[in-house]
């Protein structure tokens, strides 16, 4: 017994070596929300056999994605997507010499059940998508992977999710009838009002009287945005504002309600195609 045991751990440090010789590694985004993110970088064989109770669902992004499932081997290339149904078995690796890179979250079925209103969990039977609207959703939650994801943000992302499923699954979508404008305006009117601070789907819930993935598919439907992302740009606005008057960009980045001036550049950047510094050396240019 002893003798297995060391071997094992032999295998174990000579495998470890082999990683931080090919840069082999695993990030882990902050967690949360009945989401689980990670980006993985791997040579060879990576992951044995195995299953969890969990949606799988991932970019590739460089190299060659290898695995089986559901008696067959898949190969995943960069830009498609990959959706693994919980609770089926699945090993990965990197089909060629030159490794693999790819981001993946791990999606607990309730939260998308939530939004489903008691329609069964989507089923993909093509495990490898090549749907780049899909695979733009996917990297709306993980290109971000340092950054913790907003309550509104899930609720939205959620949302977009189960429909790209079940329109990959052969499930109908559900009709809406009339667009519920109102709720719509209600919940518009509550992000102009509180656009400074964290605004959670339930404040939205109370004031509209819908649930959250029903609001983020009417908000969508009307103002073709998500309640998130028209909150962000409400805070960008106010920023700039606040960059005319010349106030210092780290008073900008708090006062705008944004974690810390990092996370501030990354959205201005995202929003208005160049940095805050950028924007406030053209705008006192122009004043000069």
């Amino acid at each position: 017994m002893a003798q297995a045991l060391g071997a094992e751990a032999k295998e174990g440090l000579e495998r470890s070596c082999a990683d931080m010789a090919h840069g082999d590694r695993i990030v882990s985004a902050p967690g949360g929300l009945g989401l689980e993110r990670i980006e993985a970088r791997f040579h060879g064989n990576a992951f044995e056999l195995h299953r969890h109770d969990t949606y799988a669902i991932g970019v590739t992004l460089d190299g060659v994605q290898r695995f089986h499932y559901r008696g067959a081997l898949r190969h995943s290339l960069p830009g498609q997507a990959i959706v693994l149904h919980p609770d089926e078995l699945h090993d990965g690796g990197a089909g060629t010499e030159d490794g693999l890179r790819y981001r993946i979250l791990y999606l607990e079925p309730s939260l998308l059940l939530d939004c489903l209103d008691g329609d069964p969990l989507p089923f993909v039977r093509d495990a490898v998508v090549d749907d780049p609207g899909l695979r733009d959703t996917l990297l709306s939650a993980l290109a971000p992977l340092d950054e913790e994801l907003g309550d509104l943000f899930v609720a939205d992302f959620v949302a977009q999710l189960a429909q790209q499923l079940n329109r990959h699954a052969g499930q109908p979508a559900k009709s809406t009838g009339k667009t519920a404008w109102r709720a719509a305006a209600l919940a518009r009117d509550y992000l102009e009002e509180n656009a400074e601070r964290a605004v959670r789907s339930d404040e939205l819930e109370a004031v509209t009287g819908i649930d959250r993935y029903a609001l983020s598919r009417h908000f969508r439907a009307t103002y073709s945005t998500s309640p998130h992302r028209f909150l962000l740009m409400r805070r960008l606005q106010r920023a700039r504002r606040m960059i005319a008057e010349g106030e210092s960009l780290a008073e900008i980045a708090a006062a705008a309600g944004f974690s810390d001036q990092s996370h501030f550049n990354r959205h201005f950047k995202k929003a208005f195609g160049l940095t805050p510094g950028r924007w406030a050396a053209l705008v006192r240019r122009r004043d000069a």
